[in-house]
């Protein structure tokens, strides 16, 4: 269920192996598409049917969408399974799509994009951010994340992406247009999988929701937050939980549209058990 926080304040998302919310679609997709409106609590969710946007075809053998983004009224996907991901566009709120003709061939086997507030509102600067754990496949576990960013409103076309290559001499990031020059922006050998990011503005901090692999994570499994002041870190442990009480799923993230005014009260939505979930957390805070 990766989210974005639409131009018209609904949420906007994806769905996987699932026929979405009720009333579902007459067929199974392997991608389809959801509109949510509401809070975390009363929340209702729709069905966007898109015949250039929905595919078929059961876990590797159809396309997912890993992440979304809405940024200057055009809605992005960010799609895996694809040998390796590739992106689309919707200008129309996800009822017709527009397909780049060029793919991530390097890495970036489950890319997300970074979310700010509605519509990209406070974003950081005019770059759109994307990451995923340095794996060729959305389904084999990486020692290392990677970034890449391309200015906002032109995802599309591959000569406007570069890639996090480290830090120059005085530790700012440096970037690449040369995928094979990407270098890690987080590194946990064995351990890097599937995530969502988001900013957190009350707390000036990134949230990195990172599934742990290891088994069926739809039924069982590990999550952890991690927490930067920078796209690139450096990055904390705010949460780690090797075996957490709920299965994390596929996917899970933080959801700008659902942090309360001061950032300290978040919800956490993931896919645990093949379902849409929705788990309330608090951040406890240091410092002054």
């Amino acid at each position: 269920w990766p989210l974005t926080w639409g131009d018209d304040d609904a949420l906007y998302g994806a769905y996987g192996d699932g026929r979405g919310f009720d009333p579902p679609v007459p067929q199974k997709l392997s991608m389809g598409l959801v509109r949510i409106t509401g809070g975390p609590a009363d929340f209702r969710g729709e069905n966007i049917r898109s015949p250039t946007f929905e595919q078929t075809g059961d876990g590797p053998r159809g396309r997912k969408a890993s992440g979304m983004l809405m940024a200057g009224g055009v809605l992005y996907a960010a799609v895996r399974n694809a040998g390796n991901s590739v992106l689309a566009a919707s200008r129309d709120r996800g009822l017709s799509w527009t397909w780049a003709d060029w793919k991530f061939a390097a890495g970036f086997g489950c890319p997300t994009f970074l979310n700010f507030g509605r519509n990209y509102a406070g974003a950081r600067d005019e770059y759109v951010y994307l990451y995923s754990h340095d794996s060729d496949s959305a389904y084999e576990p990486a020692d290392r994340m990677v970034l890449a960013r391309a200015p906002k409103g032109d995802l599309l076309r591959r000569e406007a992406w570069e890639f996090f290559a480290g830090f120059d001499s005085g530790g700012r990031p440096s970037w690449s247009r040369d995928a094979a020059r990407r270098a890690a922006v987080f590194s946990s050998p064995g351990r890097c999988y599937r995530s969502g990011v988001s900013y957190a503005a009350p707390l000036r901090r990134y949230l990195w929701v990172q599934v742990l692999p290891g088994g069926d994570t739809r039924y069982a499994g590990g999550l952890a937050v991690f927490d930067a002041p920078e796209p690139w870190g450096p990055w904390t442990t705010a949460c780690w939980a090797e075996k957490w009480d709920a299965g994390p799923g596929e996917t899970a993230s933080l959801p700008p549209r659902w942090m309360s005014p001061d950032g300290r009260t978040v919800h956490l939505v993931f896919s645990g058990d093949d379902a849409f979930c929705v788990r309330r957390a608090t951040l406890t805070v240091a410092g002054p």
